[in-house]
């Protein structure tokens, strides 16, 4: 049976860190259900992407997770799928697809070695940084593969910084935490990524795995020892 790109997603990811011990496609959600949920998420979430969101509640010490993906960015990354090539057609779509993914991993990750706290603004923020740098990752994987022989070139690096990073606009969110979030997370995984391209394939991973385990505050710290502040 061909794997689905979600499945090989989540499996690249599980690789990397550790398995999550569930089928994350079985958290899949509905437009009807996302509606619900968000509206229960409260005011702030209105402001939050109607293209695809993840969805955490906390219920009888058990963590319950939704992941919704709009019907137009399943439309476009099936007319363009990513594992054909990567273009202006379906990058976003891929960016907005692997982040989800990464934050239904990573929050049961951290569930599950005792992190309750899953409402706060650190816990959201710890998630965002993290989906910001694999997402990174995942991307420059997606490049490498269709150039084979050749490296992965500066240009190559511009244009996925471009997506990820500089097309963003944290600045048009109403709500002071969301802006403060995303304008945050996005300058550190900058920074941090742009580290990461330093390394070799082997100390790389060395790096995110124990940048993996550390909480937000030690995350932040080192990605500014790194880059002395700048």
């Amino acid at each position: 049976m061909n794997e689905t790109l979600f499945s090989q997603i989540q499996r690249l990811f599980e690789r990397t860190y550790a398995q999550v011990g569930i089928n994350l496609e079985d958290c899949l959600i509905d437009r009807r259900r996302c509606a619900q949920l968000s509206r229960l998420a409260g005011a702030s979430a209105r402001e939050l992407s109607e293209i695809a969101r993840t969805f955490l509640r906390r219920a009888d010490d058990q963590l319950y997770v939704g992941i919704y993906y709009s019907r137009w960015l399943i439309e476009q990354l099936e007319r363009h799928d990513p594992r054909a090539g990567l273009s202006d057609h379906n990058i976003r779509s891929l960016i907005a697809f692997v982040e989800e993914i990464n934050h239904a991993l990573h929050a049961a990750l951290q569930f599950k070695t005792g992190q309750r706290e899953i409402a706060s603004e650190e816990f959201a923020r710890n998630l965002e940084l993290q989906a910001r740098v694999d997402t990174y990752l995942v991307l420059l994987l997606f490049v490498a593969f269709f150039r084979k022989t050749q490296k992965v070139s500066r240009t190559d690096r511009r244009w996925l910084r471009f997506h990820l990073f500089a097309s963003q606009n944290p600045g048009a969110f109403q709500a002071e935490n969301l802006r403060g979030r995303y304008l945050e997370t996005t300058e550190l995984a900058s920074h941090y990524t742009k580290f990461l391209d330093t390394l070799n394939g082997m100390r790389r991973l060395d790096e995110i795995r124990r940048f993996r385990s550390l909480d937000y505050g030690a995350k932040k710290q080192r990605i500014l020892a790194l880059t002395d502040g700048r």
